[in-house]
């Protein structure tokens, strides 16, 4: 028996154990034997082929077999594929779930060697019968239809030119409208002298409708839209709605009506031919009707021939097709806005809470001089505040992500300082899972020109992983070395490990190590992937090395490194200037979030400002009526009255309408600053904003700039 005649069985089970002793019972039965890991591969596997049975675990970490169970069922191809569940228990009510998402059968682990191999033969014997009528069906088809073939070569020649310029035409876009009018146009003359497309609406009604004829007079192509329940004929609406309820082609033998419709009839003087005959056939794709193709012709003939109607159909599913795609786009499309709102939003929600805190940080280093201790956790809040700002910033736009679009700041930076950025955001889990940790630093400073912050996400994610990974009391490894001219950085343990043949998809998108049961440790499989692309982006490489399960890993990045004499130590970063240059101001600030309005006053009332907090709309403009600012610093998303409309009437007032305006704002995308600029902003802030440009910003003086 060849492979092509074998039957394919898929095995599902977490435990590599269970899948050997799975493939040593079913070994004999001389069929090709395809195991997963996990409900997701088997999906992938269901996917690539078709199976004659699928041998399903009920307990998998992550996505369970129940679940596995359902989302096979839920695809068209594999919904009647046999699901037989492998459970250590199988109590009455998990038994009925399980045969409620189509199992066919429960085996009992560990299980019995000869009951298996014999419940499996006899899927296997039903699925190669199966196979084989339908292959036998196949050739039958494929036998009659080249003999049709060949009794009509040259009406399929022209049959066949007409679809390619169809398809060519159908296949230049994917906008819903250009694609309906395409369709009719499309029609005429060669299918019909009078063509319609109409897409269903809501119940099944027809909503839209676009006609295409030739005027006769001219021999053009002419078009036209009929909204709502319309058509050019009463008995043609009727068999519309027909087909739209029915999903069935409805053929009218017996039609009197002139064309173009008279209230169409601009175009130009005259009438074709009555029409006498016409078809209504159905558009559907992926079993649903999307619509309908009215072909109406004023010789009934031509609607008489199998050759043109068989045009016709296959035209109609090529239709089908491409408004298929247009309404996929479209939905797609909306899905991205709808994704790129909630980003928004929650970029919004995440950046609240970072502003107070990063005033803080200013107003603690504004203020003097403080305990050493107090200095070190200050620092520390700065740079993970910026680390928080950097990666909510990448959450605004996945698709910068997954492209690898991120911007670097790049500057001479020491890798030794990257380290200790990384083992800092990492100690609480080291600690945590009382690991020991060991740092190799080379004596000498060793810089790469590269992005701190990057790197040390890099370094940071890699960390992150060994500990993750690795059992609680194993041990870590972090080294940097100069190798020639190259500046590498390991990060060994003692964990996990990676089974070799997953060594190769490691750094993949959404790809997970973890196989443990629970799953405890969880993430999205984002972060070997981002290590990767911000390692190319940096012109160096990764790679990842296992000896295997339990026997740890090593994750080894390579970055081109600088002579030793490029750059000097960097310094320490400056202190904010708080201190207004030149007179204070009397700043209005609107925020709802109390902690980020009081913290900003606080810092700006450091620098020599006089300054208001209000927390609403209403009270904003009260306090303006009152307090005349010569700036305001205003949220967006305020309760009751949105900055967008509290700054349209400040601008309409005549003691603010000359006010510096600038938004300071969670809400940070391109859509966000036009609308600012229209309700008559002068400055977009993104919380936390950059105080140093705030004040530089309040120190300025004439005319304000336009929105940034």
């Amino acid at each position: 028996m060849s492979d092509t005649d074998k039957a394919n069985i898929l095995v599902v089970d977490d435990l590599a154990d269970n899948l050997l002793v799975m493939g040593s019972v079913l070994e004999e039965l001389g069929q090709n034997l395809v195991t997963a890991r996990s409900g997701a591969e088997a999906l992938r596997r269901v996917l690539e082929c078709d199976f004659a049975v699928i041998l399903l675990d009920v307990n998998m970490p992550g996505m369970g077999g129940y679940e596995t169970a359902a989302l096979i069922r839920g695809r068209k191809r594999s919904a009647h594929t046999p699901i037989i569940f492998i459970t250590a228990y199988a109590d009455e009510m998990n038994t009925t779930h399980g045969y409620s998402l189509g199992a066919v059968d429960y085996v009992l682990s560990p299980v019995v060697p000869e009951v298996l191999r014999t419940k499996v033969r006899v899927f296997v014997q039903l699925h190669l019968m199966t196979e084989q009528a339908k292959r036998q069906a196949d050739e039958r088809v494929a036998l009659a239809k080249a003999q049709a073939a060949r009794a009509a070569a040259e009406e399929a020649t022209r049959r066949s030119n007409f679809l390619a310029e169809a398809s060519k035409v159908l296949s230049g876009s994917l906008d819903l409208e250009a694609t309906v009018s395409g369709l009719a146009r499309l029609t005429v003359p060669f299918l019909a002298d009078l063509g319609a497309v109409t897409l269903v609406g809501e119940q099944g009604r027809p909503w839209h409708t676009e006609l295409a004829w030739v005027h006769p007079p001219e021999d053009r192509v002419h078009t036209a839209a009929l909204r709502g329940s319309e058509a050019p004929d009463d008995e043609l609406l009727a068999a519309v709605e027909r087909v739209l309820a029915g999903g069935s082609a409805v053929a009218l033998n017996e039609v009197a009506l002139a064309y173009p419709p008279a209230e169409h009839n601009g175009a130009g003087s005259g009438a074709g031919p009555p029409i006498r005959s016409a078809v209504v056939l159905p558009l559907t794709a992926r079993g649903r009707t999307l619509g309908a193709l009215t072909l109406a012709v004023s010789d009934p003939k031509r609607h008489g021939s199998a050759h043109d109607m068989a045009v016709a159909r296959d035209f109609a599913g090529r239709a089908a097709v491409a408004l298929d795609n247009a309404r996929l786009y479209r939905e797609v499309q909306d899905a991205d806005r709808r994704k790129n709102e909630f980003l928004s939003m929650l970029a919004h929600e995440l950046r609240n809470p970072l502003a107070p805190i990063r005033n803080g940080v200013h107003l603690l280093r504004a203020l003097g001089r403080l305990d050493p201790r107090v200095c070190e956790v200050r620092d520390m809040m700065d740079r993970q505040v910026q680390q928080l700002v950097r990666l909510v910033d990448d959450l605004l736009d996945i698709s910068r992500i997954t492209r690898g679009k991120i911007r670097l700041q790049t500057e001479p930076t020491d890798l030794a300082a990257v380290v200790a950025r990384a083992v800092e955001t990492c100690r609480p889990l080291i600690d945590e899972r009382q690991h020991r940790l060991a740092l190799a630093l080379p004596p000498q400073p060793l810089r790469v020109t590269g992005d701190a912050v990057r790197l040390a996400q890099v370094v940071g994610n890699l960390l992150h992983n060994a500990a993750k990974y690795t059992e609680e009391g194993g041990e870590i490894w972090l080294s940097v070395a100069r190798e020639g001219d190259q500046a590498i950085v390991r990060v060994r343990d003692t964990g996990m490990g990676i089974p070799a043949e997953m060594l190769g998809c490691v750094f993949d998108l959404f790809m997970q190590i973890d196989r443990s049961l629970d799953r405890s440790q969880g993430g999205l499989g984002l972060g070997l992937t981002l290590v990767r692309r911000l390692v190319e982006m940096h012109a160096g490489s990764v790679e990842a090395h296992s000896a295997g399960p339990c026997l740890g890993s090593e994750f080894v990045v390579r970055l081109p490194a600088l002579p030793d004499e490029v750059a000097a130590d960097a310094p320490a970063p400056p202190a904010l200037d708080l201190q207004a240059r030149g007179p204070g101001r009397r700043v209005l600030v609107v925020d709802d979030n109390k902690d980020a309005a009081e913290s900003l006053a606080l810092l700006l009332r450091v620098a020599g400002h006089d300054v208001r907090v209000c927390q609403d709309g209403p009270s904003a403009l009260r306090t303006a009526a009152e307090y005349y600012p010569e700036a305001v610093l205003l949220d967006i998303g305020l309760p009751g009255m949105n900055g967008y409309e509290v700054a349209r009437r400040l601008r309409g007032q005549p003691d603010t309408e000359r006010a510096l305006l600038v938004a300071l704002t969670g809400y940070g995308q391109d859509e966000d600053q036009r609308r600012a600029r229209e309700a008559g902003f002068d400055h977009h802030f993104v919380k936390p904003a950059d105080l140093e440009a705030l004040a530089a910003l309040l120190a300025s003086s004439g005319t304000p700039a336009a929105v940034s």
